[in-house]
């Protein structure tokens, strides 16, 4: 019972403190560009507002469009449950696996895309259409990336495998780093930052996630918010924990879970940082050359997984 406490508690923490990351994000962008930073806590201020709202909905929106919101925040949650966030072996670890994990985010955009076309809108049409072709492309590569892992913890759990890069001591592999670049590139096209996608403009002819939610209001739209800003944070927690899970707790006593916190606190603020970065420094890119940046992408990863087989288990 403790155990499933503290699974539960990891998955309530995961889901609250996703507004706080992307408030952190948001804060440290602003103040690289030089303009007055909200407080971190303006997207739960955003949420609360949102929620107290009420729905309006199309003429002919059908029970597609109105379960979409509960679906997609159900199904992000369930992700954020299976990755291992502060501590390791708790009894979610069972169904950790990378496979499962692409299954949930897979399920929450096939219906954000059938929401987007079902009011028969231009703009969401358009929407779900960039939006599965990035899919199509990102989630091979998210795939490729983590079996990287897989092949050199020899299991594709997600708590197994942290726990064999925790364990193996600071070990340089040459696949790790084209998998940890493959996978940061995914990561910024799959949660719709720039170059792919610029979550802070609603241009018509850029727009990818948000032409699929502009019909939404209210609630639903609080939903859909709420649930991308965790997938952003399920994606580097991945990034933090996969390549760097020093610090995350094998036991749970309270000194280790501590820790676990503080350790994954100060990752999450430094590629917080490095996105900033990145996103101050790139532009919005061609929805044309989308593919080849995810194509390039896929190449890092396929590299890491080959540099893995002939120099890393060549004496195997």
């Amino acid at each position: 019972m403790i155990g499933w406490a503290m699974a539960a508690v990891q998955c309530l923490l995961f889901v609250a403190t996703a507004p706080l990351f992307a408030g952190w994000i948001k804060r440290v962008k602003c103040r690289a560009q030089n303009r007055a930073a909200p407080s971190l806590f303006q997207p739960y201020r955003d949420l609360t507002k949102l929620l107290r709202k009420g729905v309006v909905l199309a003429y002919d929106a059908s029970w597609i469009f109105r379960a979409t919101p509960y679906v997609v925040f159900t199904t992000t949650v369930l992700a954020a449950a299976v990755v291992p966030l502060i501590a390791l072996r708790l009894p979610t670890s069972a169904i950790a696996d990378v496979i499962v994990l692409v299954g949930f985010l897979g399920l929450g955009r096939f219906f954000l895309a059938l929401a987007g076309m079902d009011i028969g809108t231009a703009f969401g049409g358009m929407g779900s259409s960039r939006e599965m072709m990035i899919g199509a492309l990102a989630e091979p590569v998210l795939l490729m990336t983590v079996f990287t892992l897989a092949m050199s913890a020899s299991t594709t759990n997600l708590s197994e495998a942290v726990s064999f890069t925790l364990h193996g001591g600071l070990v340089i592999r040459p696949s790790f780093l084209f998998a940890l670049v493959g996978l940061m590139m995914v990561a910024v096209a799959e949660t719709g930052r720039i170059p792919i996608d610029n979550p802070a403009t609603h241009l018509e002819l850029t727009m990818v996630h948000e032409a699929m939610i502009l019909e939404y209001s209210g609630r639903y739209l609080a939903l859909l918010e709420w649930a991308s800003m965790i997938k952003l944070m399920v994606y580097f927690v991945l990034i933090a924990n996969i390549f760097a899970p020093w610090g995350i707790a094998s036991t749970t006593t309270p000194t280790t879970l501590a820790l676990g916190v503080l350790a994954i606190a100060l990752k999450l603020m430094l590629l917080g940082i490095v996105l900033v970065l990145w996103e101050t420094v790139m532009a919005k890119m061609r929805l044309f050359r989308v593919p080849q940046y995810l194509g390039f992408a896929f190449l890092l990863s396929l590299l890491g997984m080959l540099t893995h087989v002939i120099l890393e288990s060549g004496g195997h």
